[in-house]
Order: C-alpha cells, then sequence, then structure tokens
C-alpha cells in the first residue's frame, strides 16, 4: 500500500513540476520575444565627404576619420563605431582609427525601410559574413547569431526586427537574435496596424507560401502563432480598428470573402467583397451583386438585397428599384432626406450637415438638431474647441463660431493646424503669405516666403529676412527663451545681423546680411554679399563667409563644414 502512494505522490509530482516547467518556459520565451530599440540621446558622429571619398568627424568639427573610403556608415551617432568601405569590403573603426572586431569579416549595418529620419540603420546590431553565410553582432562586437543564415535584412516598418533566410524560407527574429515568427515561410510582411502611441509595436505578420495554384497566404500574431493558415488567396488586416490584442482580418478564399477575429471566424467567406466603415464600426457585404451589412460580431443589420449602399457619415443609403432608404447603423429607417448626410464631430456638442439637393451646402448643427452655422458654405470642418474651418463659394477659407461668427477671415487659400499645436497657418498663395493664428484665433504673425518647423517645446517661423518663435499656444517667445544653454544670441539692427550675450552686449559684429542661431553643437552662420561663414559659440570666426549655399535657407554647420541632405533623410558633412 505505501508503495502504491508512493508512486501516486511521485506521478502528483512529476505533474505539478511539468506544469511549472511549462509556465517557465512560456514565460523565458515570452521574455526572449521583447526587445528595446535603441534611443539616441545626442549625436557625436557624423559622416564627412570630400570630393569623392568619405570620412567622420566629431561634434566638435574635428576630422576623426580621413575622407578616404568608398563609403562610410554610421550605424549610431552616439557611439565611435564606423563602417568603412574600401574595394568592396569593409572594416570597422573607432575613433582612433584603430580597426575594431576583425574577427569577423563583411560587418554591414542594417538598413532600416520604409524611415526617412537620419536614423536609418537599427542602432544596435550589425550582421557579419562567414563562408557565405550571415550573423549578427551587437555594437560592441558581441556576437548574437552564428553566421547561419542566407539573408538577414530589417523588416519593413517594425524597427529591432529582422527577416531571415534559410534554405530558401524567410522567417523573423528578434535583435537579441530570438525567432519571433518560424522560418517556414515563401514570404513575410508586417500588416500595417499602427497606433500614435507604439507606433508599429503592435503589428502582426502576413505569411505566404506559394503552391501550384499561386501564393497562398496566413497569418501570424504578435506572439509568433500562426492563427491563419496559408490558404487564402488575400489577407489584410483592418487597421482602422485600434485594438492591439485583436486582430480583425478580411481573407479571400476562392474569390469569397470573410472576416477572422484572430482565429474566429465572424463572417463566413461567402461574399464577393466586404468593406469597412470607420464611422460606423461596421462592414458593407456584397453577394451576387447585392449589398448588405454586417456587424464585427458578424450579426446581419441590414439584409442582402440592395443594389447598391452609401455610407456618408453617421447614415446608410440604402438603394433598390424603389428608390433610396436612409438607415442608421443599426439597420432602422431614419425619416430624413435622402439628399441630406451628418457627419460626427470631435466634439460630442456638434455635427456637420450636407444638403446634396441644389449643389452642396454645408452648415453645423447641434445635438438637438439646430442649426448655428448656416446653411451656405461649400465645405465646413471641425477645428477644436467651438471653431469650424468653412469654405465660401469662391474656395476660400476662414474660421467661424459655433455662432456663425467671422474669426478668421475667410480669404485664405489653406488653413491647417501646425504639428503637435493649437496654433494655425493661414496661406495666402497670391502674395505668398503665411499669417499665424494662436488658440484663442489671435493673429501673430505674418511673413512671406516663410518656412515654418516645429519642435516638442516651440515652433520657428523665418524667411531669408526676419525669424520669429513661438510657444505652442502662440505666444512669442525671444530667442534668449528658446535657446537658453546658448551664450551667444542673433540680434538684428538696422537692417543687419550679428550675435549678443544675454545681456545684449555685442560680440559678432552687427555688420551681416544674415546669421543663424547657435546650434547644439557650439556653431552658428553668418552671412555676407550671397555668401556664408561661420563663427564659433564664443565669437570667433572660424571661417569668413565663403561658402555659396543658394538652395539653404538656415544651413547647419559643425567646425568648418556645412551639412548636406541628399534624400530619405541622408546626410553628410562637407568643406568643398
Amino acid at each position: 500500500m505505501k508503495k502504491r502512494y508512493i508512486v501516486i505522490i511521485i506521478l502528483i509530482a512529476i505533474v505539478i513540476l511539468s506544469i511549472i516547467g511549462y509556465f517557465v518556459t512560456q514565460n523565458i520565451i515570452k521574455e526572449g520575444r521583447k526587445y528595446e530599440i535603441a534611443e539616441i540621446k545626442e549625436y557625436n558622429y557624423f559622416v564627412l565627404k570630400q570630393g569623392d571619398n568619405y570620412g567622420v568627424i566629431d561634434n566638435k568639427g574635428n576630422i576623426v576619420i580621413n575622407a578616404k573610403y568608398e563609403n562610410v556608415k554610421i550605424p549610431n551617432p552616439e557611439k565611435a563605431i564606423f563602417v568603412c568601405y574600401e574595394e568592396g569590403k569593409t572594416k570597422i573603426l573607432n575613433n582612433n582609427q584603430e580597426e575594431i572586431y576583425p574577427d569577423f569579416e563583411n560587418i554591414e549595418p542594417l538598413r532600416l525601410k520604409n524611415v526617412t529620419s537620419d536614423l536609418m540603420y537599427e542602432k544596435s546590431v550589425l550582421k557579419y559574413e562567414k563562408n557565405g553565410k550571415y550573423g549578427l553582432i551587437s555594437l560592441d562586437g558581441r556576437k548574437i547569431t552564428n553566421a547561419i543564415y542566407d539573408e538577414i535584412d530589417t523588416l519593413p516598418y517594425k524597427e529591432g526586427e529582422l527577416i531571415v533566410k534559410q534554405e530558401e524560407k524567410y522567417g523573423i527574429i528578434n535583435i537579441k537574435g530570438n525567432n519571433l515568427v518560424k522560418i517556414e515561410y515563401e514570404n513575410i510582411s508586417a500588416d500595417g496596424y499602427y497606433t500614435e502611441t507604439d507606433e508599429y509595436k503592435y503589428a502582426g505578420y502576413i505569411v505566404s507560401l506559394k503552391t501550384d495554384e499561386g501564393y497562398r497566404y496566413g497569418y501570424v500574431n504578435i506572439n509568433g502563432k500562426e492563427i491563419l493558415k496559408p490558404e487564402y488567396n488575400e489577407i489584410t488586416r483592418i487597421t482602422q480598428i485600434l485594438d492591439d490584442e485583436n486582430a480583425y482580418l478580411i481573407t479571400a478564399k476562392n474569390g469569397q470573402y470573410g472576416i477572422y477575429k484572430n482565429e474566429e471566424k465572424i463572417i463566413e467567406n461567402e461574399f464577393q467583397s466586404i468593406r469597412y466603415d470607420k464611422t460606423n464600426n461596421i462592414v458593407v457585404v456584397e453577394k451576387s451583386k447585392k449589398y448588405g451589412v454586417c456587424s464585427l460580431d458578424g450579426e446581419s443589420i441590414i439584409p442582402v438585397k440592395y443594389d447598391q449602399i452609401d455610407i456618408t457619415g453617421i447614415y446608410l443609403y440604402a438603394k433598390n428599384e424603389q428608390g433610396t432608404v436612409v438607415l442608421d447603423n443599426k439597420g432602422n429607417q431614419v425619416n430624413i432626406d435622402v439628399n441630406i448626410a451628418i457627419l460626427n464631430t470631435d466634439n460630442e456638442k456638434y455635427k456637420i450637415k450636407i444638403n446634396n439637393k441644389n449643389g452642396t451646402l454645408y452648415s453645423v448643427i447641434d445635438k438637438n438638431n439646430k442649426e448655428v452655422i448656416e446653411e451656405k458654405y461649400n465645405y465646413i470642418e471641425y477645428l477644436f474647441d467651438d471653431y469650424f474651418i468653412v469654405s465660401n463659394k469662391e474656395g476660400k477659407l476662414g474660421i467661424l463660431d459655433n455662432k456663425g461668427n467671422e474669426k478668421v477671415e475667410i480669404i485664405y487659400d489653406s488653413i491647417q493646424k501646425v504639428q503637435n499645436t493649437k496654433i494655425l497657418q493661414a496661406i495666402t498663395s497670391e502674395n505668398k503669405t503665411i499669417d499665424l493664428y494662436s488658440n484663442k484665433l489671435e493673429k501673430i504673425c505674418q511673413m512671406q516666403n516663410a518656412t515654418i518647423e516645429s519642435t516638442d517645446k516651440f515652433i520657428k517661423i523665418y524667411n531669408e529676412n526676419e525669424i520669429k518663435y513661438f510657444d505652442l499656444n502662440g505666444n512669442e517667445l525671444k530667442n534668449t527663451d528658446v535657446f537658453e544653454q546658448n551664450k551667444l544670441f542673433a540680434k538684428f539692427e538696422n537692417g543687419k545681423w550679428g550675435h549678443t550675450d544675454k545681456n545684449g552686449n555685442t560680440v559678432v559684429s552687427i555688420i551681416y546680411d544674415k546669421v543663424t542661431e547657435f546650434n547644439e553643437y557650439g556653431f552658428a552662420g553668418i552671412k555676407k554679399d550671397g555668401k556664408w561663414g561661420i563663427v564659433d559659440e564664443n565669437g570667433k570666426i572660424i571661417l569668413e563667409p565663403t561658402y555659396d549655399l543658394k538652395n539653404q535657407i538656415e544651413p547647419e554647420f559643425i567646425g568648418k563644414f556645412y551639412q548636406v541632405k541628399y534624400g530619405f533623410g541622408e546626410i553628410y558633412y562637407t568643406n568643398l
């Protein structure tokens, strides 16, 4: 009897240990899938170009690597690790021009795809080659993977994830070398899911295999689980549905469309087309040239019996031989003229009404359907608070309040918010003028032929002769407020420019046609007779006006070098 109890206890212990082991393993796998994208806090190094050759300078303008290489790439501008190309091969140099990582061959950075920033490479890993295969090393030279892959490349949109190839099949690994998607597919792409906070972090993967009948597509979720086998002619994610945990997937099989919520089928593959409407969170389906509407739970809202279903705003317009009926997103008929459309705004107090009966006219109504802006405008768009952008019959734009009062004159060709602010830029094309309005719709600036740049703290508007700064609410700032860390500041006086200290004492003579503010590296430009020179943070002229930079209104300088942008975010510095 005792032996029997002992056996039972041992079996129970084995089961418990197995369960514990499973969860420990799953946690290890889960942790292994995580990775962090390196953040760049400061730029220490830049590519130098002189003639057809490349080198490196530091952020004080000192030459670190002489310009003698066919190309130079800097994966991480914080670190002194430079990929130098020479006769088709690479070597890695540090800031002492010493070769590092000699145990690895043909080391190269991994170029990010669909990125226009000057941070265009994976910032923490490099790939290397051995015997025709590729592996990964960290930026400090630590081996991450053996050279076991036929190819390693970046996955478009998803920084930190790499697409790898083995034996003609593709998979995904992360920058730690851990597998994210098994290496068993003909092709892999990110599904395009994006949010403002996490960007493409929660995007899953559309995978494919080649069959005798062509490519077939499946889906792998962010945990690396294949939830749909590669047996569909087409798969697209409804990226307008912002749900990190659940992927809504439109699938096509033998010409028939359906929808899955992850691996759960919510709409059968029996329709000729499916179209998602974000405003009402519904889908329009087509079957045998007839249309209906379903919810995202798969329930029929409107039977598939109409010749056409159009959606404008909050109402659906269903047409058949008897005419057109107007329905809400629950399928209930609405007593409203078929020529009327109602659009929600970001403010629940207001809706925009469109009347298409005699031409197209816009108005604004409140929650009680009372008209607050009369029906006489060719276009209306909600702006913020109680304000609306309107367009008149001549196509000119202005701003009205919720009582129809004109707050910004209707004279502009374009009105839009400056990025990440409530400041408005209103443009008049005829005289190339930009007017800036504060969040209270007060005109704060007018400037011709101007350029606007915005940061997370201020905006800058400038042209050839003038520079102004404003905070994100539209309050004008002095340059001494904007560049608190600087020693010197641009000064305009009697039609000429120079630099003064914080107390207003002239340090760089006010004799120039234009100057720039000092950048974070301690250099500013001085312009005279159409040419640019350079001054350091102490006011010492390190290069008299020499450079003819006709296409640059606000050139950037480091030491005796000026910046050149040549597309897709790539930059270099030169003195030629």
